[in-house]
């Protein structure tokens, strides 16, 4: 006996089933996203990415083996010349299903699912940890730069008042030209 899929059958019987996934994969192929339940959605996923694994391979026995799902030649040569090529560098997750509002006539609950086609742009894992810690090394010499210029400052402001004070105890451009003090003009003024 074989083992049972998950959930009920789509359709009336086993035949029935299969017939409407693969029109939903040729359909699928051919407009690249399309509109259908969650229940139809969830079992083509895993039909579509077996198709699509199959077209990235890319011999005639896979072209053979997608033959007997979708039966429109075109689609096929769309999925092994096109679709193919997009997903060469994606290592699974080829479908995306996205839910959306409910169907207005019986309210059921309405997904599009469609081909993933971006290139991926995702870092590897060791690419990560070695940015990662880059940016603690970075961090670090930071770190250490400014408690290395923390006492240079110090010092600086501790000379700094030694020589505000020098400053004003030097004469002032004012008494070397004039030849008097400040407090003789002051003195004067008042």
């Amino acid at each position: 006996m074989p083992t049972p899929t998950k959930g009920p059958r789509i359709g009336g019987g086993p035949a029935h089933e299969r017939l409407i996934l693969a029109n939903l994969a040729t359909s699928l192929f051919e407009f690249d996203q399309i509109t259908t339940t969650q229940a139809k959605a969830k079992r083509l996923r895993p039909l579509a990415e077996r198709l699509i694994t199959f077209a990235k391979r890319g011999d005639l026995a896979a072209r053979r083996k997608v033959m007997t799902v979708v039966k429109d030649k075109g689609v096929v040569h769309r999925l092994f010349v096109e679709i193919a090529p997009d997903v060469a560098d994606r290592p699974g997750g080829y479908t995306r299903i996205t839910k959306i509002a409910p169907r207005k006539g019986d309210n059921a609950p309405m997904c599009v699912i469609e081909l993933v086609r971006e290139p991926v742009n995702a870092k590897p894992k060791r690419a990560v940890v070695a940015e990662a810690e880059g940016a603690t090394k970075r961090s670090a010499k930071d770190e250490e730069a400014a408690a290395a210029e923390a006492p240079a400052e110090e010092a600086a402001t501790a000379e700094a008042p030694a020589e505000e004070a020098v400053t004003e105890e030097a004469p002032t451009e004012e008494t070397t030209e004039a030849g008097e003090a400040p407090e003789a003009e002051s003195e004067d003024k008042a």
